[in-house]
């Protein structure tokens, strides 16, 4: 069964799921996934958590990546990840959508939809993509106080502070925030647009707690593989974006062909067919569950009157 009902359900809250992850030893390995569809490919691969991008999810609904977003409509992604595929993921929260009491509450909606992690970074709004130049910070403290915030505001919500320093501080105040913010509480650092291995491999000497590097793709980062993040000291990996660039190019192909050629049998070869679909989604499997629904019962007519009232 694929999307959860009461006997499958998770009975470890997505958080504590999350940070045992971590916990292993070894590198956590996260792919992009930006619905239940491609969060159930995810786990049919063996992965064992997701992260869901803020980039992803506005690019999905046609729109940048700039902030827009509001906790609701991230809510809305993270139910149907959460309830589809069941795994604990990890959710890109921006800026925290305000000042720490938006903080608060973006942790606790973010725990009733499902999510099992939240990051939150450093910037100012409108924020940009971490690889983009001209990013705006907050002060340091600011951002202090809103993983303060979080901290205080969840349950089991594992809490990775983000720092987009490296360009307007350098590495050297990069690291001094991503310091300030574990003492604010911060569970992970996510040291973002790192642009070589010696400032990763800094960065993992300087502190001590997990460490989170993105392997996004057209950015500053050079390619490395999830083992070399490891060896360099990382216990976290998101490609952030992955999922939807390669369906993204894909629709991109399948209108053009059905445009130009009036029928899309070129590209057959290169579809999920229906069957894999199926198999994907568990479509026989709820076929199962609702014939094993036991029928209602009517009622033969009226009992006898014995004046009581009904």
């Amino acid at each position: 069964m694929t999307y959860l009902v009461a006997d499958n359900l998770p009975a470890v809250p997505a958080g504590e799921r999350f940070r045992s992850l971590v916990e292993r030893p070894g590198i956590f390995e996260l792919p992009g996934a930006y619905n239940g569809l491609s969060a159930l490919q995810a786990k049919a691969a063996n992965f064992g958590g997701v992260y869901l991008s803020g980039a992803a999810m506005s690019a999905s609904m046609g729109l940048p990546d700039l902030g827009i977003l509001t906790i609701d409509d991230v809510c809305f992604f993270i139910r149907q990840i959460a309830r589809a595929s069941g795994l604990p993921i990890l959710v890109d929260g921006d800026t925290g959508f305000g000042e720490a009491l938006n903080v608060m509450q973006m942790v606790r909606a973010f725990e009733e939809a499902g999510a099992g992690a939240v990051q939150i970074e450093d910037q100012l709004l409108p924020k940009k993509c971490g690889h983009l130049n001209d990013k705006k910070l907050a002060p340091a403290q600011d951002m202090a106080a809103k993983i303060a915030a979080a901290r205080k505001a969840r349950k089991h919500l594992y809490i990775v502070a983000r720092t987009d320093a490296l360009e307007r501080e350098g590495l050297d105040g990069a690291i001094a925030r991503a310091k300030l913010y574990v003492e604010a509480g911060a569970d992970a650092i996510f040291p973002e647009a790192l642009n070589d291995s010696e400032a990763f491999s800094r960065f993992s000497s300087e502190v001590e707690v997990p460490l989170l590097a993105n392997m996004t793709e057209f950015g500053r980062t050079p390619f490395m593989t999830s083992a070399q993040f490891s060896e360099l000291g990382y216990k976290m990996v998101i490609w952030p974006v992955s999922a939807l660039r390669m369906a993204a190019k894909s629709h991109e192909e399948l209108y053009a062909t059905l445009r130009r050629e009036g029928w899309v049998k070129p590209l057959l070869d290169k579809m999920q067919t229906r069957a894999e679909l199926y198999a994907t989604i568990g479509y026989h499997d709820y076929e199962a569950l609702d014939s094993s629904i036991v029928q209602s019962l009517i009622p033969n007519g009226n009992p006898p009157d014995n004046g009581s009232a009904g």
